[in-house]
């Protein structure tokens, strides 16, 4: 039943993506072969009630918080300008990724250039689905959407079903009827889990989900080429207890990709409609998203980012920097000045306490794949675009304390 809804989901969304006749689909961008530039920006469009978000981005003239900060982030991508974008923390619902694309990233936001993507990509998310178990063992299976607890006894967080999921937009072709979706994938078949089987029962282990949002695999056509962009948004490895069940699953989910990626590791995987295996050999890959981890600092379990940078079949030589994540170091102090990595990779400005900024968001390409060029949306406060970014609490501050997110958008421009 389960996968029978997904497949009708994806169905669904592969009909808007085809709605157009093949003779007057919109053409791609010309020259493929030079190089595209593939982005990841998790931009808190999320919203405290189901539905809320799709009703905002339905009605962009009304002046809120909630549509300054649409308008702000929507700015963000505009002055960043990617071929193909990994949007995190983007309420699961298809309606509203149309409205966003439309109202918000098609229409000049402050005079930055209109951003049409005619493709996009949506599925469903595990956040606010009930596991019916008690995962955050506090006594009680909670079963009313709207709270925390029902949260944390979902298969991923969040107070209800799709809450910070993915939306994936794209100038160039998503061969849909080719994506992959590992939403309903088993934690406990990845073998060599880091499962704390002290911590959840028998029972909950064998219905635990890998996956806190889900894990995509999207053919984007380039041309005569295809790379397969793998999109995922693991859990924060906090907000748990010493049995470090966030960390060791945020550990996990960043593996899916080291091991899909290796043919040798990835037999044990199979999708939401039971196809085994991840890529075969040769195949171009880019790995983007808000892993929640950072190479040096943090609260990662095991390195857990590093299954990915020191990973001989990516490309990890240089990380994207910015001029602002330095500065902000600098300013802010606290837990950033006993950081181990270097600032100018950071992507996410967290806490000054704990745990700092920290470098959370990449676009890892497969190893041979040239990086033309790549950068982080982080200006310092001197740039007039720092309106965007701005500091915690200030007058500019939106509905999560920032103009637009608490990330930065990360992008880089690629050659296959």
């Amino acid at each position: 039943m389960k996968r029978a809804l997904l497949t009708a989901a994806l169905m669904i969304g592969a009909s808007a993506l085809a709605a157009t006749p093949a003779a007057a689909a919109p053409a791609a961008p010309a020259h493929p072969d030079r190089e595209v530039r593939f982005a990841t920006y998790n931009l808190s469009l999320n919203r405290p009630t189901q539905g809320l978000l799709r009703e905002q981005l339905a009605n962009p003239d009304v002046d809120d918080v909630y549509r300054r900060q649409a308008h702000n982030v929507a700015e963000v991508i505009q002055r960043a300008h990617p071929d193909v974008v990994l949007i995190n923390e983007f309420d699961y619902d298809p309606e509203a990724a149309r409205l966003f694309a439309d109202n918000f990233l098609a229409k000049s936001q402050n005079g930055a250039p209109a951003q049409r993507y005619p493709y996009r990509f949506v599925a469903p998310s595990n956040t606010g689905i009930a596991s019916g178990f008690d995962l955050d063992n506090d006594g009680t299976v909670d079963t009313t959407p709207g709270d925390q607890p029902y949260g944390n006894d979902s298969f991923g967080f969040g107070v209800f079903p799709g809450q910070y999921g993915l939306v994936v937009y794209s100038k160039y072709p998503i061969d849909v009827r080719a994506a992959r979706t590992f939403q309903l994938f088993k934690w406990k078949d990845m073998p060599g889990n880091a499962i704390p089987t002290d911590f959840y029962s028998a029972d909950e282990q064998k219905v635990l989900r890998l996956s806190s949002k889900s894990h995509w695999d999207l053919p984007i056509e380039l041309g005569r080429k295809t790379v397969h962009f793998l999109v995922s948004h693991p859990t924060p490895p906090t907000f748990d207890g010493p049995e470090d069940r966030n960390g060791r699953r945020n550990h996990d989910e960043i593996r899916f990709w080291a091991d899909y990626i290796a043919p040798k590791k990835s037999g044990y995987i199979y999708d939401d409609k039971g196809r085994r295996g991840g890529l075969k050999p040769g195949q171009s890959f880019v790995i983007a998203g808000d892993e929640n981890a950072d190479p040096n600092d943090g609260d990662s379990y095991q390195n857990a980012i590093r299954q990915l940078t020191d990973n001989p079949l990516i490309n990890a030589k240089s990380f994207p920097i910015s001029a602002g994540a330095v500065e902000a170091a600098k300013l802010q102090g606290g837990a950033n000045a006993t950081h181990k990595g270097d600032p100018k990779f950071d992507t996410a400005d967290f806490a000054d306490t704990a745990p700092g900024n920290l470098h959370a968001d990449y676009v890892l390409p497969r190893a041979g794949t040239k990086v033309v060029r790549s950068g982080v949306f982080w200006p310092v406060q001197a740039d007039p675009l720092f309106r965007l970014t701005g500091v915690f609490g200030t007058e500019w501050s939106a509905v999560n304390g920032f103009p637009t997110s608490d990330h930065r958008l990360v992008w880089a421009d690629l050659k296959f």
